[in-house]
């Protein structure tokens, strides 16, 4: 582990401990202080805390779940049906049941326990998971069915031998021995998924592993209060329940921020395959002509030699305009460079020689996405490739603005030959246009006239 590694590390150990001593002290204080009240009826506020988790808990499944479809590990596949079963068996057994004013009865109550036990079976069997599904959605299809049939096994179980089931505790009494074994052992999942994502984040660094185990312990400790509380009632509110959802909110945070993170590396690795393609495609080319020019001056001479010599300059100058381009485009891919600087020197560059005349016009209003500025970069270079390659054009013109109704869009004219669409087939520089646009969910379209000219418009999302 490198040394900033071992920093982060050593920080996130140093909170965890502040936390768990924090925690830990505030349960042993009340402990030690019984006759200090520390549930309060207030059946409203239990069901909004309740309502407030489950939702945080789908939410966070949720985001597990995208976060397994990007990049199919198991782990978020466990965390995506662990945190499905713990908002399921909230919403069927300690909600839904209230919802009418009612208490919670006997066999909800006992489901809504071994609901949440399963639950976090799951979730603390995740960090010690290793490897990939290769089934992907179809995977998480079925195992989220198999919560489904799983919670309904449950109720169906304990439904169907309610009159065998022991009471809850009565209040100012201890948990039956059944409940505050059940109690335990989702303290002690608790724990081992604290101990199993802090490992985990000591062996590989990942963001979500430090949100999950802060998660984690908050869990422990709602788990442990619910245990030294002597009730269990739909009316009764408790540290642990307050506990429990301002947990659920750290790791729906901590989820967001992985999926986000996902989707950077997704994008990250596209933008690196596509600078290897355009190097590959325009630099190595040009830099292909200046070593077969390089050969040919060994041997030429007289006036081969001069003209070989002027095609050797042209050709280094090409690729030195190729190099700049490639550095340009990293630059503002990578957020070092002002959107709109960075498509001003683009274009610098590509009317140096004075072959092409470009007019530039960029509201100042209108915000772009950071994705947005990406693409539309790329689109401008693509369609001004176009009109120096293919149209004969003299002048375009490039506009980056937005519509009365707040639509906007970039649209890129030029004065050239235009063609026939239905005559000529679109090139891959179009293509590119188009598959870029799609991967902004912006529309394109194309009008071209021979003797004319061509015009191209990209709207982007709303």
């Amino acid at each position: 582990m490198q040394q900033d590694n071992k920093d982060v590390f050593q920080a996130f150990l140093w909170g965890q401990t502040l936390l768990f001593g924090l925690l830990g002290a505030s349960l042993a204080f009340f402990l030690a202080h019984r006759g200090l009240q520390t549930y309060w009826s207030l059946p409203e506020l239990k069901l909004v805390l309740q309502t407030a988790g489950l939702i945080a808990a789908g939410i966070v499944a949720l985001l597990a779940g995208v976060r397994f479809g990007v990049e199919g590990r198991r782990l978020d596949l466990l965390l995506c049906t662990g945190f499905l079963a713990a908002s399921g068996s909230t919403l069927a057994f300690s909600v839904v049941p209230v919802l009418g004013g009612h208490p919670v009865h006997r066999a909800e109550g006992w489901a809504a326990v071994l609901g949440r036990l399963f639950a976090w079976v799951l979730i603390a069997s995740a960090p010690f998971t290793r490897g990939r599904s290769k089934w992907g959605s179809r995977v998480l299809g079925n195992a989220c069915l198999a919560v489904c049939v799983v919670l309904l096994l449950i109720w169906t179980a304990l439904h169907s031998f309610v009159g065998t089931l022991p009471d809850f505790a009565s209040h100012g009494s201890d948990h039956s021995p059944v409940l505050a074994g059940l109690l335990s052992a989702q303290a002690l999942l608790g724990l081992l998924a604290v101990i199993g994502f802090g490992l985990r984040f000591r062996e590989k660094g990942e963001d979500l592993d430090r949100w999950l185990a802060l998660g984690s312990t908050l869990m422990l400790f709602a788990s442990l209060n619910s245990l030294f509380t002597p009730l269990l009632s739909s009316d009764y509110v408790s540290q642990g329940d307050f506990l429990r959802v301002i947990a659920y909110g750290v790791l729906m945070v901590g989820a967001w921020r992985a999926i986000r993170f996902a989707e950077f590396g997704r994008a990250v690795a596209e933008e690196r395959a596509r600078v290897a393609r355009e190097i590959h495609d325009g630099l190595a080319q040009y830099l292909f002509a200046v070593a077969t020019h390089a050969t040919m001056l060994e041997t030429a001479e007289g006036a081969a030699r001069e003209e070989t010599i002027a095609n050797l300059k042209d050709a280094t100058v090409a690729a030195q305009r190729e190099a700049r381009f490639a550095v340009l485009a990293l630059s503002s891919a990578s957020g070092t460079a002002p959107f709109d600087a960075a498509l001003r020197r683009y274009i610098d560059f590509l009317t140096a020689d004075g072959e092409l005349e470009v007019e530039l016009e960029i509201d100042p209003d209108v915000w772009l996405a950071p994705d947005e500025q990406i693409e539309v970069f790329r689109i401008v270079q693509e369609g001004l490739g176009n009109v120096r390659k293919h149209a004969n054009a003299t002048r375009a013109d490039v506009t980056i603005a937005e519509r009365i109704d707040g639509e906007r869009f970039v649209t890129i004219r030029d004065d050239g030959e235009g063609f026939d669409g239905e005559a000529t087939a679109a090139g891959q520089g179009l293509k590119n246009i188009r598959s870029r646009a799609a991967s902004i969910d912006g529309g394109f379209t194309l009008t071209s006239q021979p003797g004319i000219g061509t015009a191209l418009e990209v709207v982007l999302r709303a």
